[in-house]
């Protein structure tokens, strides 16, 4: 009987093992956002140096991990991947002033266009809405709007993307 259980067992594992091997992340898809990958100086409209920003394919190519650093000491992290299941890519972003945000959306012609909302202390919300746009000359434009006390849009950070 302990023989039996113990060979059911290893074959349980051995199917798991062989099935976790395969690659999960190879649709299309996935691929999406890849035009965000690379190590970049992050520019403003003016053209000074707003930060750096290291944005690496990890998990077998399931996740992009950003890593921003901001010229006045600011920082933060993102968590990027793409959700086959309801067809929509999902970021989730922490800094280091307590910022969760959590947006999602998907690619709408070039560009990659994710939004989603924050409450604030007040109980008021905002809508963020982020969009990345490849650039023939492989830069990347990162605008990020956010609806103000009245509902309007406005900008809340324009950056160019340049590989260092």
């Amino acid at each position: 009987m302990l023989t039996r259980t113990v060979a059911t067992l290893s074959m349980t594992f051995l199917a798991s093992a062989a099935l976790a091997a395969e690659p999960a992340c190879v649709a299309s898809e996935y691929r999406q956002f890849d035009f965000w990958l690379g190590d970049w100086n992050v520019y403003t409209p003016d053209g000074k140096l707003a930060g750096v920003n290291r944005i690496s394919s990890e998990y077998g190519g399931c996740v992009l991990h950003e890593r921003y650093a901001g010229t006045g000491g600011s920082g933060g992290e993102s968590l990027n991947t793409y959700d086959s299941g309801r067809r929509v890519w999902h970021q989730t972003w922490v800094d280091g002033a307590g910022t969760l945000l959590l947006i999602e959306g998907g690619l709408r012609a070039s560009s990659m266009v994710l939004e989603g909302d924050t409450v604030g202390a007040d109980g008021r919300i905002t809508t963020h809405r982020i969009t990345w746009t490849p650039s023939d000359d492989g830069s990347v434009r990162q605008h990020w709007e956010s609806t103000d006390g009245t509902g309007q849009w406005r900008t809340v950070f324009d950056g160019t993307y340049r590989r260092r």
